[in-house]
């Protein structure tokens, strides 16, 4: 490790230390290494520019983006509730299990947690609180650890991040996010069902059998979102930034045309928060690009390849011992950060010791997107605290049981890796 990398570091934590949003602090750190290893400055904008221009993927995070955006600005997450309260929502602790099969189906859609917790989580909080069903903290909590689920089934914006770092395939990763999401809503649904006696005050009315037909055929046009999606990609029809185009396109059908429930003035809002969106996150993936091409001229992933080699430790201790880091990071730093810097270090050891690479980017990716909801730093935990005006104390709370389900489902995908790999398998993977 070389003088110009510890003097990166030390600019890296202590431009982020001063509060500069983490894309910053890298592109400054970066810039910093440069000027001090004697190297072109130019080299910056050179690996910006080479990264960007080949990184044809990366169209689909703002595409998910709009996406998102667009179905919380129609109608579409109000039918997709209504169709899931009529589904789950007569049992006890119903509305609890409404609100994890609207985010599992919402993942199917938007590959967001903010987008899940940000629009049809709100609701579900203001449901579940109206009249006092159910406790506040209650309510935001298993809001909070069902909206982890977004991005882990397909589509998935991180494991987008992830495949450009890895160079693995996009599709089999999205295979290997279903199960996992699935594991992950079954842990939350079983916590649920622990503490709905002490959390749930009244019981929502059930809804009446003749009026599920016409709630599902209500819901038909967005629950087909998903068979598009992954019918397109793994049907050989669409690439997945292919793939994000098309769901754009079908969300704004559905609320300007199908339902006329979104206006030009408000797609003309939706196109503006949807770029601030990406931009927010261009900046991040456009200096860890930067911040990754100095990481590899250090040489530093083979070095602590050899290191782990020269130990003998085995994918049992490495998967261990990285999720425990990813789990202590994720306290501090955002998910995309931890995906576009931190994993490219471990990734050459994981081959190293023999861990399958999709296998390794689901488990990190659930990981990162616990970090979401892990005090101090969770950013959900301030998501809905500024949509819903719960405090944090609250929320934090609430969130702690669900935390435990969510840390019990990462051990589970971590100690069986055929849970990840089977579809994945099931579609040609050989790995």
């Amino acid at each position: 490790m070389s003088f110009a990398f510890v003097v990166c570091l030390a600019v890296l934590f202590g431009v982020a230390a001063l509060g500069t949003p983490i894309g910053y602090a890298m592109l400054v750190a970066s810039i910093a290494y440069l000027a001090i290893s004697g190297s072109d400055l130019s080299l910056a904008a050179e690996q910006l520019i080479q990264n960007i221009y080949s990184g044809y993927i990366l169209l689909a995070v703002p595409l998910f983006i709009v996406a998102a955006n667009i179905m919380n600005a129609g109608s579409i997450s109000d039918r997709l509730l209504a169709f899931c309260i009529a589904l789950v929502g007569r049992f006890r602790g119903g509305m609890g299990y409404v609100n994890i099969v609207v985010s599992l189906i919402f993942a199917g859609m938007s590959g967001s947690a903010v987008a899940d917790a940000a629009g049809p989580g709100k609701m579900m909080i203001s449901m579940m609180t109206k009249g006092g069903h159910y406790t506040k903290g209650f309510a935001a909590g298993i809001t909070a650890a069902s909206a982890t689920i977004g991005p882990i089934v397909p589509p998935s914006i991180p494991m987008v991040m992830y495949a450009l770092v890895s160079d693995q395939s996009i599709g089999y990763l999205f295979l290997g996010g279903v199960v996992p999401g699935f594991v992950m809503a079954i842990m939350l649904a079983i916590m649920n069902f622990a503490l709905t006696g002490r959390a749930e005050k009244k019981r929502e009315p059930a809804v009446p059998l003749r009026e599920i037909p016409r709630l599902t055929l209500r819901a038909i046009p967005v629950l087909f979102m998903p068979v598009i999606l992954l019918g397109g990609i793994y049907g050989g029809a669409t690439t997945p930034t292919e793939a994000a185009a098309i769901a754009a396109l079908y969300a704004l059908l559905l609320a300007m045309v199908f339902y006329r429930q979104l206006s030009l003035k408000g797609l003309a809002e939706v196109f503006s928060e949807s770029a601030r969106q990406a931009a927010t996150v261009g900046i991040v993936i456009g200096s860890a690009l930067i911040f990754n091409y100095i990481v590899a001229a250090e040489r530093i992933p083979d070095a602590l390849a050899s290191f782990l080699e020269g130990r003998e430790i085995g994918p049992v201790e490495f998967m261990i011992g990285v999720n425990i880091l990813l789990l202590l990071l994720g306290m501090l730093l955002d998910g995309g950060t931890i995906i576009l810097v931190v994993l490219p270090l471990f990734i050459p050891a994981a081959r190293a010791v023999g861990i399958d690479m999709i296998h390794f980017g689901v488990v990190a990716v659930v990981n990162t997107m616990i970090g979401l909801v892990t005090p101090p730093y969770g950013i959900l935990i301030f998501v809905i605290n500024a949509v819903t005006g719960i405090s944090i104390k609250e929320i934090v709370a609430g969130i702690l049981p669900f935390l435990g389900a969510l840390i019990i489902a990462l051990v589970v995908l971590a100690a069986f890796p055929d849970l990840v790999l089977y579809l994945p398998r099931l579609f040609g993977y050989e790995g």
